[in-house]
C-alpha cells in the first residue's frame, strides 16, 4: 500500500515561513472546493479554520482537518521556494473563486505571518497562523486494505446516503454501515436507515476486504468522499481499522474517524413475506408523485397509492390546498390495495433507481414496502407506510 499524502505531509520539513509558488487558478480552486468544507465555519480553535499549504518540488499540498476528518490534496504548481504556511480556508477559497478564469495565482508567505496572493491586477494579503500549530491527525495501523472501482464505491455511498438519519440522539444511525455480508457468496455491503426508510447496496467482495470489521462511516465523511470522487480516477484504495477509514482517490487522501457504536440488526426490518408485486415505470412514477405531492400538506407530505389490476392511482388531499390525483398503467395482478407513503421518501428513493422499471413488493396497507431496481440486483430499499 502506498504511503498516504497525510503521512508524507506530516514528515515534510515545515520552513519557518517563506514559501513562494505560482499555480493555475482552476487547479487550486478545484482542490479547495474539495477540502474547504471540512473546515468548521464557527470553530472554537483558530488553527482549525485554516488550510495548510505546503509547496515542495513541483507540487502544492493542501490540508484541512476538523480533527475527525483530514483531507490532503496534492496538485501541480511551480514552486520557487519550498515551504509551508496556513491561511483562513473560507476567505482563501472565496478569493480564488472570484478571480477570473485562466488566472495565474502567485502565493508568497513571509516570516511576518502574512501570505500575499497576486493574480493579474488583483492583490490580497491574508494573516497566517503558525504551521507548527496545525494538527496532524494520527492514522494508526489499518488492518485491511483493498481497492474498489470508482463506480462501485459511488454506488455504495451514493445510493444509501439519502437514508442516513439526522437524529443526533441515535448517533449510530448518523452514517453508512460498511461490512461484509453473505453466507456462501460474500459481498461488500452498505446500509443506511433513519427508521422510516432503509437503503442496502452491495458489490462483489474485493480482494483484501474479507474479514473487515463492520464500521459506520459518518455522514460528513460521506459528503466529503462524494466530492473527491469527482476526480478523474478509475479506482479508489480503501483502508479500514477499528477506529478509522482512509480513501486514496488519485491525488487526494481522506482519513476519517468512525462512529463508535453498534449498527442495529437491519435484517429484522426487511420484509420477507410480502407477496403482492407492483411493477411501474420509474420515471413516470417519480414524475406523478412529484406532481401530486404539490397538494399534500407540508407536515405529512402524504400520498396515497390505490393499486388495482393494471392500474395505479396516486392521490393527495389537504384542507388547505385541495385535491390531486393521477393514473398510471402498471403491471399488477394481485388483490386491490391502498397504501400511503411520505412523498419525499418516495422521491428520494426513486432518485436512486437506475433501471426503467421499479418493483414494489407489498403485503398490506400497514406493512413496509420492499423496492427493487430492475437495473441493479444488488440494490434493495425499504420504505415504511403512513396513514393518509
Amino acid at each position: 500500500m502506498q504511503t498516504s499524502s497525510v503521512e508524507k505531509n506530516s514528515n515534510l520539513k515545515d520552513n519557518a515561513g517563506n514559501m513562494k509558488l505560482v499555480i493555475d487558478r482552476s487547479v487550486i480552486l478545484k482542490a479547495l472546493g474539495h477540502i474547504q468544507s471540512v473546515v468548521e465555519k464557527r470553530g472554537t480553535i483558530p488553527i482549525l479554520s485554516n488550510v495548510k499549504l505546503a509547496g515542495e518540488g513541483s507540487t502544492l499540498s493542501l490540508t484541512a482537518t476538523d480533527m475527525d476528518i483530514a483531507i490532503v490534496e496534492t496538485v501541480a504548481a511551480q514552486v520557487e521556494l519550498a515551504g509551508s504556511t496556513t491561511v483562513p480556508a473560507h476567505t482563501f477559497y472565496e478569493i480564488i473563486r472570484k478571480l477570473p478564469d485562466g488566472a495565474l495565482v502567485e502565493l508568497e508567505s513571509t516570516d511576518a505571518g502574512k501570505v500575499s496572493i497576486n493574480a493579474g491586477q488583483s492583490s490580497f494579503t491574508l494573516s497566517s497562523l503558525p504551521v507548527a500549530d496545525f494538527p496532524v491527525m494520527a492514522e494508526g495501523d489499518f488492518s485491511h486494505n483493498f481497492t474498489l472501482a470508482k463506480a462501485e464505491l459511488l454506488a455504495l455511498v451514493d445510493k444509501t446516503r439519502f437514508a442516513i438519519s439526522t437524529e443526533e440522539t441515535r448517533y449510530y444511525l448518523n452514517g453508512i454501515y460498511l461490512h461484509v455480508a453473505g453466507d456462501k457468496d460474500k459481498v461488500l455491503r452498505t446500509v443506511a436507515t433513519d427508521g422510516h426508510r432503509l437503503a442496502r447496496i452491495e458489490v462483489a467482495l474485493p480482494a483484501g476486504a474479507a474479514g473487515i470489521p463492520g464500521v459506520i462511516i459518518p455522514r460528513k465523511t460521506i459528503a466529503e468522499l462524494k466530492k473527491l470522487l469527482e476526480n478523474e480516477v478509475s479506482e479508489v484504495q480503501v483502508s479500514v481499522s477499528e477506529s478509522k477509514i482512509r480513501f486514496v482517490c488519485g491525488n487526494a487522501v481522506l482519513v476519517s474517524k468512525l462512529i463508535d457504536g453498534t449498527f442495529p440488526d437491519y435484517d429484522r426490518v426487511i420484509p420477507s413475506a410480502n407477496d403482492k408485486i407492483l411493477e411501474v415505470s420509474a420515471s413516470l412514477f417519480s414524475s406523478a408523485v412529484d406532481r401530486v405531492s404539490v397538494i399534500a400538506s407540508d407536515k405529512s407530505r402524504g400520498v396515497k397509492l390505490k393499486i388495482q389490476k393494471g392500474k395505479l392511482t396516486l392521490s393527495a388531499n389537504s384542507p388547505e390546498n385541495g385535491t390531486a390525483s393521477e393514473d398510471l398503467d402498471v403491471q399488477y395482478g394481485a388483490d386491490a390495495l391502498e397504501i400511503g407513503f411520505n412523498s419525499r421518501y418516495l422521491l428520494e428513493m426513486m432518485a436512486q433507481i437506475e433501471g426503467e422499471t421499479a418493483q414494489f413488493v407489498l403485503a398490506d396497507s400497514a406493512s413496509p414496502a420492499l423496492v427493487r431496481d430492475s437495473a441493479d440486483i444488488g440494490a434493495l430499499y425499504v420504505v415504511m407506510p403512513m396513514r393518509v
